[in-house]
């Protein structure tokens, strides 16, 4: 097993173990007439690493959604050689940001326009049902279900549908290798050919968003890949 999937595995089991204090509490809380049991909810703090092109993968197609062929099939992925999220994102061009998240309310129409900040978006106000983890071969959820997705854990990559055909096949590849709370969506409105988001637990009580953002997909960004999605269980509103 490589060391990143011992690290996620880890980072798993503790997660479980925690929420089963959290229940035990709760239930203890109930017990002795107090009212309104804390909610556990799961927010990442995910960090992305780019390697160089070559190497290898495997094909695969569980949690692929929709009949589209955005992400076809096919291609390969490197092994991972750079760990320092810092140096990888530099060495290929890529641009780290981080911003305060401004709310954690929902909202009950999925039509309902959010005006984000940030394109693609990393947090905020968000509709209350999320998107479903895997990669959307064709259209994508809405923003407003996708910045929810983020509140629970997940990184969501995005990429321009207009990328040479070789490219997202290397972002299926990435996929493929490891789903574990990916999202994979196409985006043609935003200003760059690849980013990755997540919504962190910290500063309580509403988290900040975090994005990699890389404006091309040359030799040094032919891989996108992901080193590590460090949870964090907080209590929430």
């Amino acid at each position: 097993m490589s060391h990143r999937r011992e690290q996620k595995e880890a980072l798993r089991r503790e997660r479980e173990r925690r929420e089963a204090e959290a229940r035990a509490a709760n239930q203890r809380k109930r017990l002795v007439g107090i009212v309104g049991a804390v909610v556990l909810g799961l927010a990442a703090i995910a960090v992305v690493v780019v390697l160089a092109a070559g190497g290898g993968g495997d094909d695969g197609g569980a949690g692929v959604r929709g009949s589209g062929n955005v992400f076809p099939s096919g291609g390969s992925i490197p092994k991972q050689k750079q760990f320092d999220l810092k140096k990888a994102a530099a060495a290929a061009g890529c641009e780290l940001t981080s911003n305060k998240a401004t709310s954690r309310s929902h909202i009950t129409d999925i039509n309902q326009k959010v005006p984000y900040k940030q394109n693609p978006p990393n947090s905020g106000r968000h509709y209350y049902v999320p998107a479903q983890d895997g990669l959307y071969n064709g259209t994508p959820p809405k923003d407003v279900e996708l910045v929810h997705v983020q509140e629970h854990g997940r990184v969501v990559i995005w990429a321009k549908p207009t990328l040479p055909r070789e490219d997202r096949q290397k972002i299926r590849a990435l996929f493929d290798e490891d789903s574990y709370q990916m999202v994979v969506v196409q985006r043609a409105n935003m200003p760059y050919a690849v980013a990755a988001t997540a919504w962190g637990a910290d500063p309580t009580p509403l988290g900040t968003g975090y994005t990699m953002s890389c404006w091309t997909f040359d030799d040094v960004l032919s891989t996108l890949r992901r080193r590590l999605a460090y949870m964090e269980e907080n209590p929430t509103p």
